[in-house]
């Protein structure tokens, strides 16, 4: 009988067989993990390019009367409305800390800051009627405004 069998099928070429079958199994699984590590990859590169720049509106406000408490509060009650712009990530409404430093400019009566996703964004701000709203209830508060716009990567 043993004279009967097909010698490809003995035990040692089963054995080679086998193992040429895990291999292949072992490629085409690694393969697969390789390219979903490929993917992920492409993924998190779009998505910084996504993420990689960040616009900064720093405004800051000088008032026609600058010891009118009443007028600084309403001029922040006016940025609070203008928060509401869709646009804008974040937003900081200030007045100036209590710091003494030869650099510190501490002339200003509030400062406006605000984030934007990218200059598109803050230009769309900028012609949006809750903005333009702001502009025509409360221009009459100010004296001086000083813009200082900046784009950089986010950290």
């Amino acid at each position: 009988m043993s004279g009967d069998l097909n010698p490809k099928f003995n035990i040692q070429n089963l054995s080679l067989l086998l193992m040429e079958t895990l291999s292949r199994r072992s490629f085409v699984k690694q393969s697969a993990v390789a390219a979903g590590v490929v993917t992920t990859l492409s993924a998190m590169t779009t998505e910084a390019k996504t993420k990689k720049e960040l616009f900064v509106h720093h405004v800051y406000f000088w008032l026609k009367n600058p010891d009118s408490e009443a007028d600084r509060l309403k001029l922040m009650e006016g940025l609070d409305k203008l928060s509401k712009v869709p646009e804008i990530r974040m937003a900081h409404i200030a007045t100036p800390a209590d710091t003494h430093r030869s650099v510190i400019e501490r002339s200003y009566a509030v400062s406006w800051l605000c984030f934007f996703d990218n200059l598109e964004e803050e230009e769309i701000y900028q012609k949006h009627p809750i903005h333009l709203k702001f502009i025509a209830d409360y221009g009459h508060l100010w004296e001086k405004v000083i813009v200082y716009d900046s784009v950089g990567p986010k950290r």
